[in-house]
């Protein structure tokens, strides 16, 4: 049953309200969805932090991880005080005491990754569970294996995506919706990279919570049925040149997944 906006929440979200395109059904449809936020790193807790206190009424957060000191550049979700502990346990608490309404869910555990798109995924029950419940998933990972893993499990249970990436002073952004778009294996296809990490290649700690932040926006779009959602389309943040560009994915990808 759907929930309807309290008075007191109402007003607390009058600025979202005020906007045409987002109006009482826009706010509603946020208290009402559940995002499933896949890593909960720099991207991810921008992301969280964002969605929970613009009203989005569920969040669950995997990841297995627990928080470290070079964490705390990138990852502001976290204090010194959570060095140490299970990053979703300590996301919540600080979620928490942004916005009580919020319901949060937590699971530490790790995604394992199939060997091939049309594999077995090889993922608890719970997990799988928690990405068909959702009405949007977020990967926030920092590997191929868990975006080819996560892209396949959305595909399959028709539900969006929203995947971000982060690396050096780069940025990306991709949107995939089942039955409406391309899915992640199709850019993969195009774009075969180097699977390097932050460690390795470092990361200016800006960029993360800027494509966090950009996810948790499209993601907000895609609950509130936007019409402008960037479909097959690469998204590309450069901190050097400060450039934005769209990159449009050609027609006729030979992809294994979705056969687009």
């Amino acid at each position: 049953m759907s929930k309807s906006l309290t008075h007191q929440q109402a007003m607390r979200y009058n600025r979202h309200i005020v906007l045409p395109k987002v109006d009482l059904d826009g706010q509603e449809a946020l208290l009402n969805a559940n995002i499933c936020i896949i890593g909960i790193g720099g991207l991810g807790t921008a992301a969280a932090t964002n969605l929970c206190a613009s009203g989005v009424g569920s969040l669950t957060l995997i990841d297995h991880d627990t928080v470290e000191a070079t964490n705390l550049p990138r990852q502001t979700l976290f204090s010194e005080q959570d060095v140490g502990t299970n990053k979703v346990e300590a996301a919540k608490a600080r979620l928490t005491a942004i916005n009580s309404d919020c319901d949060i869910t937590v699971m530490a555990e790790p995604f394992s990754a199939p060997s091939s798109t049309k594999g077995n995924t090889q993922l608890s029950p719970a997990l799988k569970q928690a990405i068909e419940r959702a009405d949007v998933v977020l990967d926030c990972t920092d590997n191929t294996d868990s975006r080819d893993l996560i892209n396949l499990l959305c595909f399959k249970l028709n539900t969006p995506l929203v995947s971000g990436a982060a690396i050096r002073f780069e940025g990306q952004l991709f949107v995939a919706i089942p039955g409406e778009s391309r899915c992640y294996a199709c850019l993969r296809t195009l774009f075969e990279s180097p699977d390097l990490s932050c460690v390795e290649a470092g990361i200016f700690s800006p960029v993360v919570n800027i494509v966090g932040t950009y996810q948790a926006m499209l993601a907000m779009q895609v609950l509130m049925d936007f019409d402008n959602i960037p479909k097959n389309t690469l998204m590309t943040f450069d901190a050097l040149s400060h450039e934005w560009r769209n990159w449009k994915l050609p027609k006729g990808v030979d992809c294994e997944l979705c056969a687009c």
